[in-house]
């Protein structure tokens, strides 16, 4: 059964989903959830009925079941549903309902993980190239590890000594400044970068992926050395939509697992990962006296609601209170004298 972008097999008995001319301007990555979240949908009543047959009732049913049975986080389930939503309205172009009242996940407040500026010397003392270069990005603007991965070259600005991040989460633009310390060692990697480039145009290739409505608006873009990524692979790929042959960004993995491999290195014995480098730039910023609300902005979040759980981790404000048993040591030695 051919619909618009995607496939629907019938294979023994139940359905498979593979994307099929997927020319949107998602991601791929979101292409990829989307594929799965809409097979365990399809999956979860056994495969024997197509989506367009079903509803509002089974959409609960399955949302309620992600969140009373499988006890799945809310952005999770936020996930899944986003990926029905797109079903139903952009592939089978029926209305989705708009009273979905499934049972919902529930948030559970968690204090995020931060470093001490001295567990953070540590950290870098045991990263080396590329992989310091992308982890000094994430702790000295606060960029989310995918933020950082899709970074094109116009994104950086030497001359006014900004980063500017392009569609990150929630589809948000924001400008944040570069750090000094990596400034001179960021415009060399693009120099290279660039010569890399230039081989690839020798070559016959140079072309870079760019979203849909990019690539029709800006015909020579893909080409041009202002969209390439700041942080290429070191090999040239396929594109898994179109063939072509171009050269995407480093995997997430590469900086991942440097950054685990450091973090045991440098002993730090908390639940570290380059997530918890975006954390603690906000903590420390907010340590050394910058306002909640420009935080906010540097972060991006929406709301400052999201900012303020970072108050809660402030070395400054904690050591400022003096737990009840030193005072009562204490009080113990004004009595003694």
């Amino acid at each position: 059964m051919h619909i618009s972008g995607w496939v629907f097999r019938l294979h023994k008995g139940s359905y498979n989903i593979v994307p099929f001319g997927f020319h949107r301007d998602n991601s791929y990555r979101t292409e990829q959830s989307y594929c799965k979240w809409i097979l365990r949908y399809v999956r979860y009543y056994d495969g024997k009925h197509h989506p367009k047959d079903m509803g509002k009732v089974e959409i609960e049913r399955f949302l309620s079941h992600l969140a009373t049975d499988l006890n799945v986080a809310p952005s999770t389930q936020n996930q899944a549903f986003n990926a029905l939503l797109f079903l139903y309205e952009k592939v089978l172009h029926i209305p989705f309902a708009k009273n979905i009242s499934a049972t919902r996940s529930k948030r559970s407040p968690k204090i995020p993980t931060v470093l001490t500026q001295a567990e953070v010397k540590r950290l870098f003392s045991h990263l080396k190239g590329n992989n310091r270069l992308m982890a000094g990005l994430l702790y000295g603007c606060g960029l989310r590890l995918m933020e950082c991965l899709r970074l094109r070259i116009m994104d950086i600005d030497f001359g006014q000594q900004t980063l500017r991040v392009h569609d990150g989460k929630g589809g948000k633009d924001r400008v944040v400044p570069l750090p000094l310390k990596i400034k001179k060692e960021l415009q060399s990697h693009i120099d290279g970068v660039i010569a890399l480039h230039a081989t690839d145009l020798e070559e016959g290739y140079g072309e870079v992926y760019l979203p849909d409505a990019l690539a029709r608006k800006y015909k020579n873009a893909p080409k041009e050395t202002a969209w390439q990524y700041v942080f290429p692979a070191k090999k040239r790929s396929n594109d898994p939509r179109t063939g072509a042959i171009r050269r995407h960004h480093v995997l997430p993995s590469g900086l991942q697992k440097a950054v685990k491999r450091a973090v045991d290195k440098a002993r730090i014995y908390k639940k570290a990962g380059c997530h918890t480098l975006r954390h603690s730039f906000a903590v420390h910023l907010l340590e050394n006296g910058v306002s909640i609300r420009i935080v906010q902005e540097l972060m991006g979040h929406a709301d400052v609601k999201t900012t303020e759980i970072y108050t809660h981790v402030m070395n400054s404000d904690i050591n400022a209170v003096q737990s009840p048993l030193d005072l009562l040591h204490a009080d113990k030695k004004k009595s003694a004298a």
